[in-house]
């Protein structure tokens, strides 16, 4: 293998991908938001989240699609991972709160919570999933974005792609390398 190949796949775990907004470093927008869990609703407060150890925090583009659905069940087998690992998991969508109270029960098994994103949340986070056409409004969409946030506010993993497949992967070896770091404390 090339020297320049070798050093590329070796970064390439570590990279965050060209799409996320936020950089590992960048400090996270502290939102509140309505949210639900298990189909019953609450309000969501991220710095309140974090106290419990680190967050992650996944947008995806619309509750009742195939790929949100697979990926809300692939979070929700995943969560006691998550959980041994210290972290708290919660979806982001820019759906209105009725339809995410039926998705929370449903597709993420009442595991963890899912949240509606205001624009100045997806804005925050850079998660708007294309534009509309000049002077029309259409519904906000979130992109298929993945943060991993530690509990000082921080970015410690990105990862955007519009496959489903390694978001859940991806962002519990980053949970799972924080937590052996940090010896299961906060930072």
């Amino acid at each position: 293998m090339r020297p320049m190949l070798l050093i590329a796949s070796l970064l390439l775990p570590f990279a965050t991908p060209a799409g996320a907004a936020l950089a590992p470093g960048a400090k996270a927008p502290d939102f509140v938001a309505k949210g639900a869990i298990a189909g019953k609703p609450f309000t969501l407060h991220l710095r309140s989240q974090l106290r419990k150890g680190p967050v992650v925090l996944y947008f995806f583009p619309a509750a009742f699609t195939g790929g949100c659905n697979a990926e809300a069940r692939a979070f929700a087998e995943a969560v006691d991972e998550f959980r041994a690992a210290g972290a708290t998991v919660i979806g982001m969508s820019a759906d209105p709160l009725d339809k995410l109270e039926a998705f929370s029960a449903q597709h993420c098994a009442g595991k963890f919570a899912v949240a509606s994103a205001t624009p100045r949340v997806v804005r925050g986070y850079d998660v708007a999933l294309g534009a509309p056409a000049s002077g029309k409004s259409a519904p906000i969409r979130t992109s298929r974005t993945s943060y991993v946030i530690a509990p000082d506010g921080r970015i410690l993993y990105a990862h955007d792609d519009a496959s489903p497949l390694e978001h859940v992967q991806r962002t519990l070896a980053a949970v799972q390398s924080w937590h052996r770091q940090h010896g299961g404390g906060r930072s």
